[in-house]
């Protein structure tokens, strides 16, 4: 049975294992559309982390990817969420667990070191600082980046741009300025019937006379 034929009843079942397995980890699972979904304390999840990758009937060896959500306004504002594949039986789950902005999440490198990458980008992006991790430093934007660009309160324009500098022979950061029209949008295409007067058009309408 593959991962896209198996049944919701049998990947119910398999959450239902994982409950009764791991009681002290599991706050609660559920069926959503077609995927199986595991809620994890927060203290709990290097631990089940490591047993869903030894326990015989899941066996969940591949860390496919670790993203989080911005929920804004919420106590628990972030999501850290992992997905895994299980290569022997072919089953799927997410693990989701629910952080304040000044917790620590604790490290999975020694179970997966393939997530050292992983938190990394989700520090750089989120913030989210991550207990016992070997190197957790910025991986995707530049030394210095101020923020944490996937956060709902940042800004669609950042705080800084970068350009080359011909007298100064280097790059440079300045703050972002944007001139005015360039803040005016006007998300409407031509086919949905936009007014744009186009250079011509008056030829066309006297021809149309």
């Amino acid at each position: 049975m593959t991962a896209e034929t198996m049944t919701p009843a049998a990947m119910d079942e398999l959450g239902a294992y994982i409950a009764a397995k791991r009681p002290d980890c599991v706050l609660s699972y559920s069926v959503d559309f077609g995927e199986l979904n595991v809620s994890v304390s927060l203290g709990s999840i290097h631990g089940l982390i490591d047993w869903l990758k030894t326990d015989p009937t899941c066996r969940f060896n591949s860390l496919v990817d670790i993203t989080a959500v911005d929920n804004v306004g919420r106590a628990r504002r972030f999501d850290v969420v992992y997905h895994f594949l299980s290569m022997y039986q072919n089953h799927r789950i997410r693990l989701k667990v629910e952080v304040r902005e000044d917790d620590m999440v604790p490290s999975i490198v020694e179970v997966h070191p393939s997530a050292n990458w992983f938190e990394r980008e989700v520090f750089d992006m989120f913030g989210i600082l991550f207990s016992g991790h070997p190197d957790l430093r910025r991986l995707l934007t530049d030394y210095g980046f101020r923020g944490y660009p996937l956060r709902k309160d940042f800004p669609t324009t950042g705080y800084t741009e970068v350009r080359y500098d011909e007298a100064q022979k280097r790059v440079v950061y300045e703050p972002v300025s944007l001139v005015q029209e360039y803040r005016q949008f006007d998300f409407m295409s031509p086919w949905e019937g936009a007014q744009y007067v186009i250079p011509g058009d008056e030829k066309a309408k006297g021809e149309a006379k």
